[in-house]
């Protein structure tokens, strides 16, 4: 299951920073608008201790953990949708992503060159959402016409409900309401689905500090970032751009060395993809032997038949049923036979939900 995470914001705020430590590549990185032409994609390895235990357990000959796309995007600015800057040719990036990360820039630096010529983190979030707003009412304006007028006349259903899903859509933005904000019923979010409305994806305001504030309180800058994003129900996070390029740069020892001298548990990146995971609904399932141990990607929700098929289309289509043991099962009786032995492996059906942590074996025929 491939799933990508667009990082945006203004120029200058640490998006090529970020990405840096993120894939570990030497992109450029200047402290000047545009840096970035091309969205740069990467992939990084998902953090998993449990990976790490199954690892040590199997001894297998291929260790594949589950990945997670992240796409740096070129800076945007005041008038994007308008075709200001890069203009349409960001906003076409960032549609085909997943979930997005607006990188906000909370750290004073006479040094870096601000767009707008001060700090000011709502400001720079209000002109990016609004950005992203008009251009999907946009979409909507050029659409809306057409379908409501092909629903007076066919009365078909599908095109009566788009058009409503469209028209509700087009007052919340009007009002300054994201989309993701508006409740829409199955049925409307499947029709909406093709529109790849970009106030209707799930954000994550990744809060880019000083290494000086690492390991202290929130500053007014992050206070009042978390404040707007409590409205919206999005989650915020915390790191020093700068540090996670120079951890990504570490072998684990050094790394772990680093975060201990910073007073820190875990990395800022490590967080953000854990969030990322979080506000997309995601979850792993493992597959385990001696030839090879993975850990596979699934959406919260999904049956056995449908996680079945991550791993191949024939697996869904001929599904028998799935043997399955919890993660937990196994770590606390040691082995796969001794978890069997305690009778807590089980046979499970095609509309078995699967759980976070599940080590299963298909069976299929076809």
């Amino acid at each position: 299951m491939s799933l990508t995470a667009g990082i945006v914001g203004l120029p200058n705020v640490g998006k090529s920073t970020l990405f840096n430590a993120i894939t570990n590549q030497k992109i450029l990185a200047e402290n000047y608008p545009f840096a970035t032409i091309e969205p740069n994609v990467g992939i990084v390895t998902v953090p998993d201790e449990r990976m790490d235990v199954l690892k040590e357990m199997y001894n297998p000959e291929r260790f594949i953990p589950t990945a997670y796309e992240f796409t740096d995007i070129a800076g945007l600015v005041k008038g994007a949708s308008l075709g200001e800057g890069l203009g349409n040719k960001f906003l076409s990036h960032i549609r085909e992503v997943d979930a997005i990360v607006e990188v906000v820039r909370c750290f004073e630096d006479g040094k870096i060159i601000h767009v707008d010529g001060s700090v000011d983190p709502i400001r720079d979030i209000e002109t990016i959402n609004l950005e992203l707003a008009i251009s999907d009412l946009e979409i909507i304006n050029n659409r809306l016409e057409r379908v409501a007028k092909k629903a007076r006349t066919t009365k078909n259903k599908d095109d009566l409900l788009e058009a409503e899903a469209l028209e509700k859509s087009k007052e919340a933005l009007e009002k300054n309401i994201p989309l993701r904000q508006i409740k829409y019923t199955e049925e409307e979010d499947k029709l909406l689905k093709s529109y790849s409305f970009l106030t209707k994806k799930p954000i994550i305001y990744l809060a880019n500090i000083s290494e000086s504030e690492l390991d202290s309180e929130d500053n007014e800058y992050v206070t009042k970032v978390k404040e707007y994003a409590k409205k919206e129900n999005a989650q915020v996070v915390s790191l020093c751009a700068k540090v996670e390029e120079e951890l990504s740069e570490l072998d684990e020892k050094d790394k772990k060395e680093m975060l201990e001298g910073l007073g820190l548990d875990d990395s800022g990146l490590n967080k953000l993809i854990k969030a990322t995971y979080d506000i997309l609904g995601l979850a792993t399932y493992f597959t385990v032997g001696k030839d090879e141990v993975r850990a596979w990607t699934f959406k919260k929700g999904m049956n056995a038949k449908q996680c079945a098929g991550i791993i191949h289309t024939d697996f869904e289509k001929g599904f028998i049923r799935a043997e399955v043991i919890s993660y937990n099962d196994l770590i606390e009786q040691g082995s796969e036979l001794k978890v069997k032995e305690a009778g807590k492996a089980r046979l499970e059906g095609k509309d078995y939900l699967m759980q976070d942590g599940d080590i299963c074996h298909f069976r299929f025929n076809v």
